[in-house]
């Protein structure tokens, strides 16, 4: 999955904006990045441009959390 979000404004008052895109349509939302990109060239007050995607299949949390009590890992050296 992805989004793309965006600022439409000055720096002062912009408004975020957002699309999402499903996983399978990465093409689709770089083209989308670019139509903005092409704009803000153009002289439209547009800024921020920039995408994020998230892994629904992925095997742990995001973020960062204190480890599980049973792990313990160990640097060695010699």
């Amino acid at each position: 999955m992805f989004m793309v979000y965006w600022t439409v404004g000055d720096r002062e008052e912009g408004c975020a904006h957002s699309k999402f895109f499903a996983s399978s349509e990465m093409g689709a939302a770089m083209h989308f990045m670019e139509q903005l990109r092409m704009r803000k060239r153009a002289g439209e007050s547009i800024g921020f441009v920039t995408m994020c995607s998230e892994n629904p299949q992925s095997v742990g949390q995001a973020g960062v959390a204190d480890p599980a009590p049973d792990y313990n890992w160990k640097k060695r050296r010699r």
